[in-house]
């Protein structure tokens, strides 16, 4: 177990937590969530003790093991991978190290290698003549093929690395798992690999993620960072989310009758008592004003931006026709064959093996960058509005906001003064004077609400979206999600976020270096179907 008691966290007048009183159980995997900049990751570090709090205690139960997933790609460079995962079992990779040190010595007495008898069957109880296969099996279930095992950290890919840190938290089963965006850099099957993995673990975790499927699919309990505190609440992120949003509309629906309840009181006690006939009344409703009991709701520090696409026309029949389109680096094939055209009502999720497929396609039909072959044709009555994955070209200037986003304001916008910037900035969260900060200095989520701010001045009727969760905490995400649901216009998306493809998509299409794979679907149906399994297979042999 771990009991945190009366901790407080400051920087300078900036409180990050105050009077902190939470336990965390065996056998329960708690989500931390809250706001950007709220302390979710400081808090992991401060339970694994890389910070140290001003105040207030973190105990453990004596004996256990903690894991924490490590965030630097380069500690681990001049180790093989295999066996940078044993080293995440800490006291079976030191054991080891001292009883080989032993058999290596040329000079070791009988006593050594009594020594080393005893560290020999330490290092069997803690299951370590099965560490290699263990460490192998956790490897290739997070996609670090058999290939890799061997090679040391700074030649693998650094997509690679990120797996391989995460194999060497769960390495061992440790008694308690902290780990800060875990789902980051894997793809959807590894994913479903991990959320199966802590779904059956036993023991306690921590885990930091803007996921929100894989919150729903792992989490016992939500962990809520919010004003300073933290409050755990049973269910997953979307049981916690219901909820909230229920709570919140209830007090208010109260409050809001109580208000009623309150003028009548007010009106009656004005009008009459002065009267002496209703003063008895009017006395009771004195006393019944008192008692009424208002709820404060606490203003939380989420802040949930304003996302809204409005198309000035509709899309015309023809939208966008693909034919043979082809796209090749030096090495591969990212996509050849594409071929389809884009219907009204269609919201289309791309998917592809390799990660730089979708992205490419992106940028070819939004004219970035040229096929090696085929074409594509945009209809004429279609305005769309694109949201690269990378945007920093965007931002090489030292403009402030409101001068950034004045360069995108389309020809039928006669009337740009500042309110009307400002509402746009307003709608993303740039209130007062943060919008004159430069955009050369913005954090990335900054920028990516900077793009989605240029996006709806297009008022566009086809919105094309590269990863668009990236960067964006859970109170953004949760809003650009709920508008693409309920745009009225054409979507093209790709996303890691597993449930902003499935509440958002109705199409799925795969590139893959033989064509694609084209069908009706929602994002889970295509996932779980058999025919379209065996066809990937096929197309990707």
């Amino acid at each position: 177990m771990i009991s945190v008691k009366d901790l407080k966290l400051a920087y300078g007048k900036r409180v990050l937590f105050e009077d902190v009183n939470v336990n965390f159980t065996k056998g329960n995997c708690y989500g931390v969530i809250g706001a950007n900049g709220a302390g979710k990751s400081t808090f992991l570090k401060i339970l694994s003790g890389e910070i140290e709090a001003n105040k207030g205690t973190i105990s453990i139960t004596p004996g256990e093991r903690m894991a924490v997933l490590k965030q630097n790609q380069f500690e681990f460079d001049d180790q093989t991978v295999l066996n940078t995962v044993l080293m995440g079992h800490k006291k079976m990779w030191d054991t080891m190290l001292r009883r080989d040190a032993i058999y290596a010595n040329p000079d070791a007495t009988e006593d050594d290698y009594m020594k080393a008898s005893e560290l020999e069957a330490e290092y069997g109880e803690m299951g370590g003549y099965e560490s290699e296969s263990d460490a192998a099996a956790f490897l290739n279930g997070l996609g670090v093929g058999d290939a890799l095992h061997q090679m040391l950290m700074k030649d693998i890919p650094s997509n690679m690395k990120v797996r391989v840190l995460l194999a060497q938290a769960l390495f061992g089963n440790p008694d308690i798992l902290l780990l800060d965006e875990p789902t980051n850099g894997l793809d959807i099957e590894t994913i479903g690999w991990l959320e199966n993995f802590l779904a059956d673990y036993e023991n306690i975790v921590l885990v930091v993620s803007h996921d929100r499927h894989f919150l729903d699919a792992v989490c016992t309990h939500v962990a809520d960072v919010d004003r300073q505190k933290i409050k755990v609440f049973t269910g997953n992120y979307s049981f916690w989310y219901e909820s909230s949003q229920l709570m919140a509309r209830q007090i208010s629906d109260k409050n809001k009758k109580l208000e009623e309840k309150k003028k009548e009181l007010l009106d009656f006690i004005a009008r009459f008592s002065a009267n002496a006939s209703k003063s008895k009344q009017a006395t009771s409703r004195k006393k019944a004003l008192e008692k009424l009991d208002f709820q404060e709701i606490e203003p939380s520090y989420r802040k949930y931006p304003g996302i809204i696409f409005q198309p000035l026309r509709e899309v015309g029949n023809q939208i966008l026709n693909v034919e043979k389109l082809k796209s090749a680096t030096e090495d591969r094939v990212l996509f050849d064959n594409v071929t389809f055209s884009v219907n009204k009502g269609d919201k289309i999720a791309f998917i592809s093996k390799d990660p730089t497929a979708v992205t490419q396609f992106f940028e070819i039909i939004n004219g970035e960058t040229k096929a090696d072959a085929g074409q594509f044709e945009w209809g004429t009555t279609v305005t769309s509005a694109y949201l690269p994955i990378e945007n920093s070209k965007f931002f090489q200037s030292d403009l402030n906001l409101m001068d950034w986003l004045r360069q995108f304001v389309p020809s039928h916008v006669t009337d740009v003064d500042e309110p009307f910037l400002r509402g746009f900035l307003g709608k993303m969260l740039f209130g007062g004077e943060e919008v004159l900060k430069k955009t050369n200095v913005l954090s990335g989520g900054e920028k990516v609400r900077c793009m989605v701010s240029k996006m709806m001045l297009q008022n566009p009727n086809v919105i094309i979206l590269d990863q668009p969760t990236n960067h964006l905490d859970l109170e953004s995400i949760q809003s650009f999600n709920e508008q693409c649901t309920v745009y009225n216009g054409i979507v093209l998306l790709t996303s890691h976020d597993h449930t902003f493809m499935q509440t958002v998509a109705n199409r799925i299409i795969e590139l893959t270096p033989k064509g694609i794979i084209d069908r009706l679907s929602t994002f889970d149906e295509y996932l779980e179907d058999e025919r379209v399994k065996a066809l990937r297979q096929e197309m990707y042999a």
